[in-house]
């Protein structure tokens, strides 16, 4: 059994609780086709999203990102924009995004929503346009049209390879192949053309004159690809080498240059987010870019939140980190360095819509590996012991300062359905890799509302667009309401308590390091993560504030903190 002392180091000294709200923001993501039902056609809505906001304003959080909602074929579940002015008649209207907005904002909720601006739809007007008028004509310059390589251009311009499995390239009737890095049906964009670029600030004026306080960019590190388009060695995925434990010897570097390709994190995306800002500047109030850059190491995604680009950035070299309390310490330390030296928060993460929920990810037998995939079909996750990993993970990460993002779910501690039948499996991925890859359905799967009513409240009729899993019932939201210790109510006092101690724009200190234990202190709250196999004494006189699990304390008021717990004390 170990004591804990009190000796910290400073890491990263506190900020002033009155600056922009993206700066310690707690921001939840929905994802539209999974949240909310209010049609009973089985897939989640704006008039759903709107029903349920209330929801959110009692949980705490301080804005909502919604994930696509544009027309789309929903070949990629709406990442394939058709039209980026107009919402797809499968989550309704402009007009119900117009009262959704409007009822976001009557409870205090500021709204960020997706663009997509590294590829289209195969079925947007331009890509239209693009085939019809064949090779060398300006409707192609707007995309990445190229002659093919061998004595009949018959094979690909390079050996790109898709994100999603197989080629990135695909050839059209007339012989030229034209370039996509995830699916065949999203057409990257040439970021060099000026029309493309002009498009996308009408757009951003678009949503920003309907009132949204910013933007989470997809792909931020693409869209500008190397000049010449070379053939590259390397390997590309979702989290670029997070499956393997040298990702952990690389996310602590600040100095140094990317490795991620030459279709990835070139010099020209940051003069597209320098434009972008002095967009977002015509307008009054404090709006945002959020970057979903995949880039290492964390100096390189420092640059998309200098002064002048964007605001936030996701630390996906968090999320991808092993549960390992060194290694949780050196990039938390790491991920400081990096934006401070920049003046940017740095933004937390756990889960989204693109990795295994962290409840799952935290119970394989390598806790937290495979963010992108559970990986081999009989590598189940422990449900239990992941819950309580991932529980103590989420306070662990709520009590740090920065911006924060929950994932629609997690605030009920939703597994992955990793039971998925393959029949009713409908993310690319899946089938670009013959199912060598199960891809991202499993944490996509409809949320639990009610535990008694069909599709567990999804729905009003029952519907739902992926199979929820019997044994949800126990997550549903009304089976966890107002019962001490549940994850919900977890969340909701973590939120309360986050926001009353100003841990957001707060310091952090380490206290001397212990080889399983993640020890700080956020302004007057000490965080202790104890991630041994062994209780950890606190000393007294120990005031406990929150815990994700099991604590004891003696007479004396020291405090017992059980293995895979959290707890927050008073300082």
């Amino acid at each position: 059994m170990t004591t804990l002392d009190t000796r910290p180091t400073l890491v990263h000294a506190p900020g002033s609780p009155d600056g922009e709200w993206w700066r310690d923001a707690v921001i939840y993501q929905v994802y539209p086709r999974s949240f909310a039902d209010g049609t009973g056609d089985g897939v989640g809505d704006l008039p759903g999203i709107t029903a349920r906001l209330p929801h959110l304003a009692d949980l705490g959080v301080d804005a909502v990102w919604l994930s696509p909602f544009y027309r789309s074929p929903q070949a990629d579940a709406g990442y394939d924009v058709a039209d980026y002015r107009d919402v797809d008649p499968l989550f309704g209207t402009l007009a119900d995004f117009d009262v959704m907005l409007e009822a976001a904002h009557g409870l205090g909720l500021r709204v960020i929503v997706d663009l997509v601006p590294n590829h289209t739809s195969d079925e947007h007007a331009w890509f239209v346009e693009a085939l019809a008028a064949g090779p060398g004509s300006p409707a192609r310059e707007r995309y990445l049209f190229r002659d093919g390589r061998g004595e009949h251009g018959e094979l690909p311009p390079n050996n790109w390879q898709s994100i999603f499995g197989g080629p990135a390239w695909t050839r059209v009737p007339d012989g030229q192949w034209y370039l996509h890095l995830f699916d065949s049906k999203q057409p990257d964009l040439d970021w060099e053309h000026p029309e493309v670029r002009a498009e996308f600030e009408d757009v951003l004026r678009f949503w920003l004159d309907r009132g949204v306080d910013g933007f989470r960019i997809d792909v931020a590190h693409g869209m500008v690809k190397a000049p010449g388009l070379p053939d590259w060695h390397g390997h590309v995925s979702m989290i670029e080498g997070s499956q393997d434990a040298s990702a952990l010897d690389r996310v602590d570097e600040v100095t140094g240059s990317g490795n991620q390709g030459p279709m990835f994190d070139q010099e020209g995306v940051h003069e597209i987010y320098r434009a972008w800002n002095r967009v977002l500047a015509e307008y009054d109030g404090d709006r945002a870019l959020v970057a979903e850059a995949w880039v290492e190491p964390l100096s390189r995604l420092a640059r998309y939140v200098r002064p002048d680009e964007m605001q936030q950035a996701f630390n996906f070299a968090f999320l991808a980190t092993l549960w390992h309390a060194p290694s949780l310490r050196d990039v938390i330390t790491a991920s400081y360095a990096a934006s401070d030296a920049v003046g940017a928060p740095t933004t937390w993460v756990l889960s989204n819509h693109d990795v295994v929920r962290h409840a799952s990810r935290l119970g394989l037998p390598v806790p937290g590996s495979r963010p992108n995939g559970i990986g081999a079909r009989d590598e189940q996750p422990d449900e239990e012991l992941g819950l309580r990993r991932a529980r103590a993970a989420t306070l662990l990460m709520l009590g740090l300062p920065g911006s924060a993002y929950v994932y629609q779910g997690e605030e009920l501690g939703l597994p992955d359905h990793t039971a998925l039948p393959d029949d009713a499996r409908q993310d690319p991925a899946f089938f670009r890799t013959q199912g060598a890859e199960l891809g991202r359905d499993g944490c996509r799967v409809p949320l639990p509302w009610s535990a008694d009513a069909p599709a567990f409240g999804f729905s009003p009729t029952g519907a739902a667009w992926l199979p929820q899993p019997l044994s949800w019932a126990r997550y549903a939201l009304d089976a966890q309401r107002g019962v001490p210790g549940s994850t919900y109510e977890l969340y909701r006092a973590a939120l309360a308590l986050r926001k009353t101690e100003a841990l957001g724009s707060g310091g952090l200190a380490w206290h001397a390091s212990h080889d399983d234990v993640l020890d700080l202190v956020n302004r007057d709250v000490r965080v202790v993560a104890n991630l041994s196999a062994e209780p950890v004494v606190l000393p007294a006189p120990t005031q406990l504030l929150l815990a994700s699990g099991p604590v004891s304390g003696d007479a004396s008021g020291a405090l017992l903190v059980e293995p895979e717990t959290t707890v927050w004390v008073r300082a």
